[in-house]
């Protein structure tokens, strides 16, 4: 009776094994598979690398740029120090390959977790079906903050910063609705100089930003808060040696499907290159509870 109650639980037990990676597979098609997914890159472990040398990360300062939700466009900025020109630039996937498109000076920015909004500043543009829209207002309660990155949780939260030496990082929630009126997190997040650049997880259980304080490893550092039980936010965390440096390490964001930290590092005065991580680095970081 034994033998047969023990054969029992492990034929259940690897039939709910096999369910769940049914689950994660299934979540995982949503995507282009592992192969194109990141520009054909790939995939770091836990030491970051520099994402596609060559492709994105070139002579000039590239700064980190967002995939849509299907993570069949990827936006990006490329800096020419030395013509002081800024190229707005997305690769689509189309056709089985990757395509390279030079966009409107004015075009760019963080994409919503339905892909349907860009967000730039304070102001966005909608989806269509030619591409995007013309820019439109926040409203009256975001068009007096100089807001360089807003991103968006899969709830409608907004979190953002502001162009400023101290910097703020503010977060606006949908409540039954209506978007409520921008609010500052505590010293937990807004603490130390240059505090901008933030990341919000799709399902608000971190928020990545970077931030200059005296603990740091130098110039910018990069940052982490979990969200705890009680709904408040855990002290800074800083990212570690493996991600900072003496440099500004800056501009932290998370790929769609969740598997990739991507973020910027200054390589010289004329230099900055995008690198990417395994985001099984947070874990390590997250605090017990």
């Amino acid at each position: 009776m034994k033998k047969k109650y023990f054969i029992f639980i492990l034929v259940l037990a690897l039939f709910l094994n096999a369910c769940n990676t049914m689950k994660q597979k299934t979540n995982d098609s949503n995507f282009l598979s592992i192969e194109d997914r990141y520009l054909g890159q790939k995939p770091p472990g836990l030491m970051p690398e520099v994402f596609a040398p060559d492709i994105v990360s070139k002579e000039h300062r590239d700064w980190t740029g967002r995939f849509t939700p299907d993570m069949k466009e990827y936006y990006f900025t490329r800096n020419n120090s030395k013509d002081r020109t800024s190229t707005k630039i997305v690769f689509r996937y189309k056709n089985n390959r990757w395509h390279e498109t030079v966009l409107a000076p004015n075009m760019g920015g963080s994409i919503s977790p339905d892909g349907k909004t860009m967000h730039s500043g304070n102001k966005y543009r909608e989806r269509t079906e030619n591409g995007w829209s013309e820019l439109k207002s926040l409203g009256p309660s975001f068009e007096g903050i100089p807001i360089m990155v807003l991103t968006a949780s899969t709830n409608g939260t907004y979190v953002f910063d502001e162009r400023a030496e101290v910097g703020t990082i503010r977060y606006s929630r949908l409540i039954a609705g209506k978007r409520e009126k921008p609010k500052a997190f505590g010293k937990e997040i807004n603490s130390g100089k240059w505090t901008a650049h933030p990341f919000i997880a799709l399902d608000e259980s971190y928020i990545i930003w970077d931030s200059e304080r005296e603990e740091g490893y130098g110039d910018n550092d990069l940052y982490i808060s979990f969200r705890q039980q009680d709904g408040s936010w855990s002290s800074a965390i800083n990212l570690g040696d493996k991600i900072n440096t003496k440099g500004p390490d800056t501009g932290g964001v998370v790929s769609p499907d969740g598997k990739y930290f991507f973020f910027n590092r200054k390589i010289n005065s004329e230099d900055s290159d995008v690198f990417w991580v395994d985001t099984q680095i947070f874990e390590t970081l997250r605090p017990k509870q």
